[in-house]
């Protein structure tokens, strides 16, 4: 018998293993057309992922979630044979590097997460993601033997139907790579956005919609080393790879600075070799935490951005600037390339990785120890529930007095700490995602950044903020176990809830859809042994005689949303108006309209649409613009005006009789300016200082730049006056932290009511504000509201609900629509 040498025997298997991967299918063979020619639904996406994870033994497939408009959410593990055999032993070796969990696994493999597709109209990357899995499972084995790779190809499917959906329907045969044609002017609201039109990445660290909280489960269980988020941006810029540009927050090591450098070395190098052209350290950097590249960045892994030309505008092809054609294949390739380069070098330095990524979660050197919240229970269980979407650890305060900076005094104090209080410590293995999340104002090496530069959660979700160089031990009696249920008394004269949060809200909301009639009372009073503040829910017995089974109703709903509520024996009260007063007013069952369609912001009016949906469960009626002049407003009681919406002169004269006949007109954000200065109203914009403007402007070209951002203001945490004795400002103490995002200002009202302004001093507590328009705010408005025949106007400078995670302005909204 012959003997088979070794090195026929690996001869035969390299045969055996080419043959095998020739058997499985390209994306162009399995989908009937050329990869580049169409855009791809996502369902034929997601039939060419179970066919490989079939077909091949280097890739598996989960789903871990569906949308809100019921399309599945996959991810791809993609790796050596061996490896997705021990998949499990390398996650639990991954996560005992960070400390979450505690293990004898052992592994070195590298893990690289690919996401694509986020923003639905940046389409090319899903096109990429089918080629990138079928080119590594064929030519880049050997790249898997020390790689996991996890490949999410659509994280917004419904965004992505949106626009290839409208594309396929609209776009001509053969394609128009005319820019003017209809096929390359993408209607409203676009694909950019998710179902609910919030953008998917400014949702990591917030984790409002239902496609980012799904995948946090997964990405938690997996914690990468590498982590790419796959963009387009517009159709004559080169492409964008790392390093990012400047600020990047100050948590970040020299390390993963330094890997974004030789990762982006090594794509020009495959860039340059097809003479693709590319730029790097602008435009996008490393600093708001919720991008798809900050946040996992935050979580100790390379956190990369890369930008194709083309997004809704480039079709399946289109003439650029340089009388070029940019088209489908040209974007999908140039993605392949750079995330067959990233695991490349993933592979070739994995060692290095899975060690620096280990010493990332060493928070030695974090200065303040211990964040600890007080306040509104309501609104801190609100924040709790992030935290464990985050799986960030957190515990009740043991009593103990330490010294600790109060966000609020601005100076250090000696704090005596309660169980009620929430303290999260740094020294835990996501100890530098807290100092992100919770320090009061972030170090910013230049004022130039993609998005807002202040988001500290204590005054975004409307607490008391302290931090502290001590460890704060926990109470022994916790309070995260409570559960709410309130019992029916036998026969009560009403009920009395108290107002303070957006809970509160959902509340009212339920008892208004069942059918009661609700009051709230006007003035501060005390009754049987207790006081109450103004905004108090008072529902008495004696006029809802038409609900059977009153108390038995009252009580379900409250313990439905988690709501503590008192039964009185009498609407006699101690202190402050009986509720038969005129004083304790009536909150009607409201019909609410709000604008949407071309001349609206599609994510302002997503803001709105998702809050009512999701967190107030009320009905909401949405008004396309294009049928403003056919509606008769009349049937409705509030009109809102989504961020961006500008009201001409025929518009503003329905809108001013509208409010004149007792509606109540919301407007939010910029469209605030349609108000200004026009005849009938009683806004008007701030203006700059004329000397100011009379000056010659002599800076040199080159540093423009300067002097445009002294005039901005970059999402800046600002401290307000609030007239809390007002309606509108229910629930509130006399002062309001708000997100500014812009430095557009109106003076305060002359005829009206100033609810909200800024004191002389302005007050900036965080985040960038140049200096000249810093000017415009001292005596400006934030919310006010004009009084118009027998309804009103309410003006919302500054956008309440902004990507919904601004949870403390959220009731602001909610007076302005039920108690104002």
């Amino acid at each position: 018998m012959k003997k088979i040498s070794i090195l026929t025997l690996l001869f035969n298997l390299l045969i055996i293993s080419s043959l095998f991967s020739q058997n499985i299918e390209t994306p162009s063979e399995f989908l009937g057309y050329e990869l580049g020619s169409r855009f791809t639904r996502h369902h034929k996406v997601v039939e060419y992922f179970k066919y490989v994870s079939k077909s091949s033994n280097n890739a598996t497939l989960e789903k871990y979630g569906e949308t809100n408009e019921f399309r599945p959410l996959y991810v791809s593990y993609i790796s050596s044979e061996e490896n997705l055999k021990n998949i499990e032993n390398i996650r639990l070796a991954n996560l005992n590097r960070t400390g979450i969990v505690s293990n004898s696994s052992n592994s070195d493999v590298v893990i690289t997460w690919l996401s694509y597709n986020v923003h639905g109209n940046e389409a090319s990357s899903t096109e990429a993601a089918m080629l990138t899995i079928y080119k590594l499972i064929t030519e880049k084995q050997d790249w898997l033997k020390n790689t996991l790779v996890i490949l999410d190809p659509c994280i917004n499917p419904d965004g992505r139907d949106r626009y290839a959906n409208w594309y396929n329907q609209t776009k001509s045969s053969p394609y128009n790579s005319n820019r003017a044609t209809t096929e390359h002017s993408e209607p409203w609201p676009s694909g950019r956005a998710n179902h609910y039109l919030f953008d998917l990445n400014r949702d990591w660290a917030w984790a409002t919609q239902i496609e980012t909280q799904q995948r946090l489960k997964v990405y938690n269980k997996w914690m990468p080393q590498i982590h790419v988020d796959f963009h387009e941006q517009g159709i004559n810029n080169p492409y964008y790879f790392a390093p990012a540009a400047k600020p990047f927050h100050t948590i970040i090591t020299e390390f993963q600075r330094d890997f974004q450098v030789q990762i982006g070395q090594n794509h020009a190098k495959h860039f340059d070799e097809k003479g693709w052209q590319y730029f790097t350290k602008e435009s996008f950097d490393l600093l708001y935490p919720s991008y798809g590249d900050t946040y996992p960045t935050y979580m100790g892994a390379i956190g990369m951005t890369y930008e194709q030309a083309g997004s809704g505008q480039a079709g399946l092809g289109v003439i650029t600037n340089n009388n070029n054609e940019l088209t489908l294949w040209d974007r999908l390739i140039h993605h392949t390339t750079t995330g067959l380069s990233t695991v490349e070098m993933a592979s070739k330095n994995s060692k290095k990785l899975v060690s620096e990524f280990e010493k990332y979660f060493d928070d030695s050197n974090l200065k303040d120890k211990s964040y600890v919240l007080r306040g509104d229970k309501n609104k801190l269980k609100k924040l709790t529930s992030l935290l464990n979407t985050h799986e960030i650890k957190y515990h009740y305060a043991n009593g103990k007095t330490v010294k600790a900076f109060d966000y609020d005094a601005n100076r250090s104090i000696n704090l005596k700490t309660s169980n009620a209080d929430i303290v999260v410590p740094s020294n835990q293995p996501k100890g530098k995602m807290v100092k992100v999340l919770f320090e009061k104002e972030t170090a910013l090496e230049i004022p130039f950044t993609y998005d807002i530069t202040a988001w500290s959660l204590p005054f975004a979700y409307g607490l008391q903020g302290f931090s502290s160089v001590q460890e704060i031990g926990a109470s022994e009696n916790s309070n995260d176990k409570n559960f709410i249920k309130n019992s029916v008394p036998k026969s009560p004269y009403a009920f009395v809830a108290t107002w303070n949060s957006v809970k509160d809200a959902a509340f009212l909301g339920d008892l208004l859809e069942e059918g009661l009639n609700v009051r709230f009372s006007e003035v501060d009073f005390s009754i049987e042994g207790k006081s109450y503040k103004k905004g108090t829910l008072v529902i008495v017995k004696g006029e809802n005689k038409e609900t059977a089974d009153f108390s038995e109703v009252v009580i379900e709903i409250a313990n439905r949303q988690q709501k503590t509520i008192t039964a009185v024996n009498t609407g006699f009260v101690t202190s402050g108006a009986d509720f038969g007063s005129s004083s304790v007013a009536l909150i009607t069952n409201k019909k609410i309209a709000v604008l949407s369609g071309e001349g609206t912001s599609s994510l302002g009016f997503g803001e709105i649409w998702h809050f009512f949906e999701n967190q107030l469960k009320y009905p909401l009626h949405i008004i396309n613009t294009r049928n403003f002049n056919r509606t008769n407003f009349s049937e409705f009681d509030v009109l809102i005006l989504p961020n961006r919406y500008n009201a001409g002169k025929s518009q503003l004269k329905t809108i001013s009789e509208f409010a004149s006949k007792g509606g109540t007109v919301i407007a939010i954000g910029s469209s605030v300016g349609s108000f200004a200065d026009q005849d009938g109203f009683a806004l008007k914009k701030k203006k700059a200082d004329e000397k100011e403007d009379e000056e010659v402007d002599l800076t040199p070209f080159d540093e423009r730049e300067n002097v445009y951002i002294k005039e901005s203001i970059t999402g800046s945490i600002f401290k307000s006056i609030i007239d809390n004795t007002h309606p509108l400002a229910y629930g509130y103490p006399n002062h309001y932290y708000t997100l500014k995002q812009g430095s557009t200002a109106f003076e305060l009202l002359k005829k009206g009511v100033n609810v909200g302004y800024f004191s002389k001093e302005a007050n900036h507590i965080s985040g960038y504000a140049g200096e000249k328009a810093l000017k415009k705010i001292p005596n400006s408005l934030l919310f006010g509201v004009e009084n118009k025949g027998r309804g009103k106007i309410v003006y919302m400078v500054d956008n309440p609900l902004f990507r919904s995670f601004w949870e403390n302005g959220k009731l602001f909204f909610v007076n302005a629509v039920f108690l104002n």
